[in-house]
């Protein structure tokens, strides 16, 4: 399974042009969740590991996870205060191979590329302790923005199939909430990231996992 991501590339350290308005939002959550604590945290789809690196200077202790070979031997040349694993959300061994549960579950603009999506919710379940979060991030798709990109004849480019492990999976807020609910995790709640109110670049779900 893990040729989908196989051949996404990654070629420096750098932040990438979603990171300059999810960041923030990320971290602003995270920082609700620990409430001053030091957390144990989970990076899936990490890539060059600049997030996990952001997550470790707030103090907590990070491990990130990518299936991408390159952006493995980027992260760990470039960011050495984080783990990094070489594996895929699909591995049943994860949880072995982190090292037990953990408090938190990192995934930014993974979900979308996956042809198994509900896995990676299923994956988190697993991977989180009880009372543990799981942070998800995905584009946002809505009514305004829907019609917007209608009006202005977008969905040829929106839907753009010459980009090598691009996107493949579009949710709403609805069906992404769903899909965490169907994975066991309760007490939903959202926040938006980028653009206009109701034309929003990104939507982030945090969802507990309470047993």
């Amino acid at each position: 399974m893990r040729i989908e991501h196989a051949d996404y590339s990654y070629e420096d350290n750098e932040a990438s042009c979603t990171h300059e308005y999810l960041l923030p939002a990320l971290l602003g959550m995270v920082g609700e969740i620990s409430r001053g604590k030091s957390l144990r945290i989970v990076d899936l789809g990490c890539g060059n590991g600049y997030v996990s690196s952001k997550l470790a200077g707030q103090g907590h202790s990070v491990v990130g996870v990518d299936v991408s070979r390159k952006g493995i031997e980027i992260a760990r040349e470039s960011f050495p205060e984080v783990a990094y694993i070489l594996s895929s959300i699909y591995d049943d061994v994860l949880v072995g191979e982190i090292g037990g549960k953990v408090d938190c579950v990192v995934a930014l603009e993974v979900v979308e590329h996956l042809f198994y999506p509900k896995k990676l919710f299923e994956q988190s379940y697993r991977l989180l302790s009880n009372g543990g979060s799981l942070v998800v991030s995905t584009p946002y798709h809505g009514y305004l923005k829907n019609l917007a990109i209608s009006l202005t004849n977008g969905w040829d480019r929106h839907f753009g199939v010459d980009w090598d492990g691009g996107h493949i999976k579009f949710f709403s807020q609805k069906t992404l909430g769903l899909m965490a609910i169907n994975a066991g995790f309760k007490k939903l709640r959202f926040t938006f990231a980028g653009r206009l109110p109701g034309f929003w670049k990104s939507m982030m779900l945090v969802a507990e996992k309470q047993e």
